[in-house]
């Protein structure tokens, strides 16, 4: 009977190992985080107080590559045009109150659709200015923040196009006493 002979499993050289194992991990880090979610952090008090200075979030990615925003979603976007030439280079979040095609109007307190108030439980105080009527423009969206009277957002600047939205908070994982969803506004 012939010798047999017993194959060796290859070693791969640790190094090479660990650095496929590395180049592995940071590829599907940049990956999730740039089609499926990221996380971020608030910089002001524009969301008070849904949203708090400081928290830390999640943002969804994906839900809008199949859907548009929604009224009362909270979403995460990159400066308009009129943003950018005011040197603004960081995302902002705000909500959005005024869908494509919609006629928006701020008065007396309150933010009306189409000529019917808007229902709003989940800002800090009832806006103290005067704004529209405008009709946000087809493929935009008006965004407000829940803090209305300390809020730099679209009354000021105008709508946000479809294609700087970069997706919509969907979880607070900071700081831990605060953790879980966000909330959604109640149905009108």
């Amino acid at each position: 009977m012939p010798d047999k002979q017993v194959q060796q499993p290859d070693y791969e050289n640790p190094w090479i190992e660990g650095i496929k194992t590395i180049g592995l991990s940071l590829l599907l880090a940049f990956g999730i985080r740039t089609f499926i979610a990221e996380a971020r952090y608030i910089p002001s008090g524009s969301m008070e107080p849904t949203l708090q200075v400081n928290d830390r979030l999640i943002i969804e990615k994906v839900g809008y590559r199949f859907g548009s925003p929604e009224r009362g979603d909270i979403v995460v976007f990159d400066p308009t045009d009129t943003l950018l030439q005011q040197n603004f280079r960081d995302a902002f979040i705000k909500r959005v109150i005024g869908l494509p095609g919609e006629t928006v109007e701020v008065k007396g307190g309150r933010v009306f659709i189409n000529g019917r108030p808007l229902a709003e439980d989940y800002i800090a105080a009832k806006p103290d200015y005067q704004w529209g009527p405008e009709v946000v423009a087809e493929g935009s969206y008006l965004v407000l923040g829940d803090n209305r009277n300390s809020s730099y957002d679209s009354h000021y600047w105008g709508f946000v196009p479809r294609d700087r939205i970069i997706g919509r908070a969907i979880v607070r994982f900071w700081p831990l006493d605060r953790a879980g969803t966000i909330p959604e506004p109640q149905e009108q």
